[in-house]
C-alpha cells in the first residue's frame, strides 16, 4: 500500500519472527525489532498536504458505516497518512506503533479501529481504555471519539485529575464502554475497584513519548499490569525514545512500526512562515500587543516558560482590550477548561500557554504562533509552531529571544537548519515589524474599542467545578450582627426554630421588687438559672454576715429578720 505523502517517508517496520533476539540488539530510536524496512517517498514536485484527493475515503478502508456517517457530518471524509497506514492493520486486531508528530490525525488512526471492534450494547464493563498524558488531550480524544461513535451509540467517559471523583465514579457505575484518562485518575479508580479493567480488548497508549517525560511511565506499567495478556495493544508517539522501545517489547505482541513524519525529524512547516526577533523584556509584552493586530490574524497561541508569565502576559492582554485568556498548571481545573472553551468557540482569540498545558490542544484555525522566550531546544520549538500551518493551511510563528538567549537560538537554527543564526534587534516601534507582519500603522499597544468584537472570556459559562457553592462565614464584631447572620443562614436554610428568650432575673427585698434596676446577674449564672427551670422562680435567699463575725443565712420577712442556723 502506498500513500501519497508529499513531503513525507513512510516506514513499515515488520516483525521478523525467525530473528526473535534481533529484538536485544536494537538501541536507540527506530523501530521495535530489527526487521526489514520498506520505505516510500513521496513522488517529486508534489506539494505538502495532510490530505490529498488520492487518499482513500474512510468508506474504502471497511469502516463501519455508522463510524463514516458520523465522520461525514463533522466534515471528514478522507483520510490522512497514518489513518490510512494504520487502519487496515489495526481493524484486523494487530499491535502497531504510530510515530507521527501532532496534528496529523493520529487521534482517529487508533480511534476508528477501537469503535469498530467495541459489542454494543455492551454490559457496561469498559471494553477499550486510551491513556493520556494530560488532562486537556484526555478531553480533546475523548470529543473526537464521542462524535465519530455517535451514530454507534457508544458510551465515553473522561477520566482525570483536578475533578471530584463522585462524578466519574458515577459514570463508571452507570455504563461505560470506551474509558480515556490520565495516569493517576485511572490507576487511583481501578485500586479503589471502582474501574474494571478485566475485560478491555483494546488498549492506546498516547502521546507515550509526552508520558515519559511526566513521569507517568511507572503508572502506565502498573495499568498495562491490569489488563487482559490478550488484547490489541497500540502505541503512539512523536518520538521512540530507548524507554518507550523497552516498553513496546515488554508488553506489546510482534507490533508494526509504522512511520509517518517528514524525512528529517527535525524539519519545519514548509507553510509556516518564520519569523524571529531579538526583543528587550520590558518591551515584549507592547511588541505582543501590536502583533496582536496585524492582518488576517485568527486565533493566536502565545508560549509562556513559566506559569507566572503565562497569567500576567495574560491579563494585561486583557486590560489593554484583548480577549485572551490563560492555561496553565496553577490554574484549577474548572478555569483551564473555561479558557479552551472560550478559545475554541472565538469568544477568546488569544490563548497564552505553557508547554506542559499546551500539550494535546488542538484547535482548528490557530494562524499564528508567538514564542514570548527562546524555547529550550529544537523539538519544543518545532512543536510549538506545529500549531499553526496545519492540514495545508498557512500560519506564521513569531519567536522572541532576549539578549541572553542568543547562543540557544543559534543551537536551534543550526539543529533546523534555518539559516537564522543572528535575530533582527526589534522593538515594538521598529518599521520592519509592522512590515513583515502587516501591522496598521497606526496601532499602538491597546486594541481600539471599534475592534473589540469577540465576548472574551467571562462570556464563557464556568464548569461545574468552579459552581460549588463557598461556605458563608461572616465575621461581626456586634453581637446582633452575629446574631443577623446567624438567622439569615438558618433562613436560608428553611429552618423557623428561634432560640428561646432569656429570662431576666429580678431582685427582691422582703418579696417586693426593687426599683432602680438592681444589676443583672453575670452571663454564666443565668445559663444555669435556664437549665433549673423550677428553682429560678423562687426569690433567691440571701447570706448576711452577723455583726458578731458569724456568718449565717436569713431570710427577710416584712421588716424584721428571722436568722437561722449559725455556722
Amino acid at each position: 500500500m502506498c500513500a501519497q505523502v508529499p513531503k513525507e517517508a513512510i516506514i513499515l517496520t515488520f516483525t521478523n519472527p525467525d530473528n526473535p533476539a534481533s529484538n536485544e540488539n536494537h538501541e536507540g530510536g527506530g523501530a521495535v525489532d530489527g526487521a526489514a524496512e520498506a520505505t516510500i517517498e513521496p513522488a517529486d514536485g508534489q506539494e505538502a498536504a495532510a490530505v490529498v484527493p488520492e487518499s482513500p475515503t474512510f468508506a474504502e478502508l471497511d469502516v463501519r458505516p455508522e463510524i463514516v456517517s458520523a465522520l461525514r457530518t463533522g466534515g471528514i471524509e478522507h483520510t490522512f497518512a497514518i489513518q490510512e497506514l494504520t487502519l487496515p492493520l489495526a481493524l484486523q486486531g494487530e499491535d502497531l506503533i504510530g510515530q507521527a508528530r501532532t496534528g496529523t490525525g493520529k487521534t482517529l488512526g487508533f480511534g476508528v479501529p477501537l469503535l469498530q471492534r467495541l459489542q454494543v450494547p455492551g454490559d457496561g464493563t469498559p471494553q477499550a481504555l486510551v491513556v493520556v498524558p494530560t488532562r486537556e488531550l484526555c478531553l480533546q480524544v475523548t470529543r473526537d471519539l464521542t462524535e465519530a461513535g455517535r451514530d454507534l451509540g457508544v458510551r465515553t467517559v473522561a477520566v482525570y485529575g483536578g475533578r471530584p471523583y463522585e462524578e466519574q465514579i458515577s459514570a463508571l457505575k452507570s455504563g461505560v464502554d470506551l474509558v480515556i484518562g490520565t495516569p493517576g485518575r485511572l490507576l487511583d479508580l481501578a485500586e479503589q475497584k471502582h474501574l474494571v479493567l478485566g475485560k478491555v480488548g483494546g488498549l492506546v497508549l498516547d502521546e507515550a513519548d509526552e508520558m515519559l517525560d511526566l513521569g507517568f511511565l511507572p503508572d502506565v506499567e502498573r495499568i498495562l499490569r491490569m489488563v487482559p495478556e490478550q488484547r490489541q495493544t497500540m502505541l503512539f508517539s512523536a518520538t521512540m525514545p530507548g524507554p518507550i522501545l523497552t516498553l513496546a517489547r515488554k508488553f506489546m505482541t510482534q507490533p508494526t512500526h509504522i512511520r509517518a513524519e517528514q524525512a528529517d525529524e527535525g524539519a519545519v512547516h514548509e507553510r509556516t512562515e518564520q519569523f524571529v526577533y531579538r526583543a528587550h523584556a520590558m518591551d515584549k509584552t507592547e511588541l505582543i500587543a501590536r502583533t496582536l493586530q496585524a492582518k488576517d490574524r485568527g486565533l493566536t497561541m502565545i508560549f509562556s516558560r513559566t506559569k507566572r508569565t503565562a497569567q500576567k502576559l495574560a491579563d494585561e492582554l486583557a486590560e489593554r482590550g484583548f480577549a485572551a485568556g490563560a492555561v496553565h498548571g496553577d490554574l484549577g481545573q474548572g478555569a483551564r477548561e473555561q479558557a479552551l472553551r472560550a478559545f475554541r468557540s472565538g469568544k477568546v482569540d488569544t490563548l497564552v500557554a505553557t508547554d506542559v498545558a499546551a500539550r494535546g490542544i488542538d484547535v482548528t484555525g490557530v494562524t499564528h504562533v508567538i514564542n514570548m522566550q527562546c524555547p529550550d531546544d529544537e523539538k519544543t520549538y518545532v512543536h510549538r509552531i506545529g500549531r499553526t500551518g496545519r492540514a495545508g493551511r498557512e500560519g506564521v510563528a513569531i519567536t522572541l529571544v532576549d539578549w541572553d538567549e542568543e547562543s540557544r537560538w543559534k543551537l536551534i537554527s543550526d539543529a533546523l537548519g534555518l539559516e537564522r543564526p543572528q535575530p533582527v534587534e526589534t522593538y515594538s516601534t521598529s518599521a520592519h515589524l509592522f512590515s513583515d507582519l502587516g501591522i496598521p500603522s497606526d496601532a499602538t499597544g491597546r486594541l481600539p474599542l471599534s475592534k473589540r468584537t469577540r465576548a472574551g472570556l467571562d462570556a464563557e459559562p464556568e464548569g461545574e467545578s468552579a459552581k460549588r457553592p463557598r461556605r458563608n462565614r461572616r465575621r461581626t464584631r456586634s453581637g446582633g450582627g452575629a446574631e443577623s447572620a446567624e438567622s439569615e443562614t438558618r433562613r436560608e436554610n428553611g429552618s423557623d426554630e428561634t432560640r428561646p428568650t432569656r429570662r431576666r432575673r429580678r431582685r427582691t427585698r422582703g418579696g417586693s421588687e426593687v426599683s432602680g434596676g438592681g444589676q443583672s446577674a453575670p452571663e454564666n449564672q443565668e445559663s444555669a438559672g435556664e437549665q433549673e427551670s423550677g428553682a429560678a422562680e423562687r426569690p433567691r435567699r440571701r447570706r448576711r454576715r452577723r455583726r458578731g463575725g458569724g456568718s449565717g443565712s436569713s431570710e427577710s420577712t416584712g421588716g424584721g429578720t428571722v436568722s437561722g442556723t449559725g455556722s
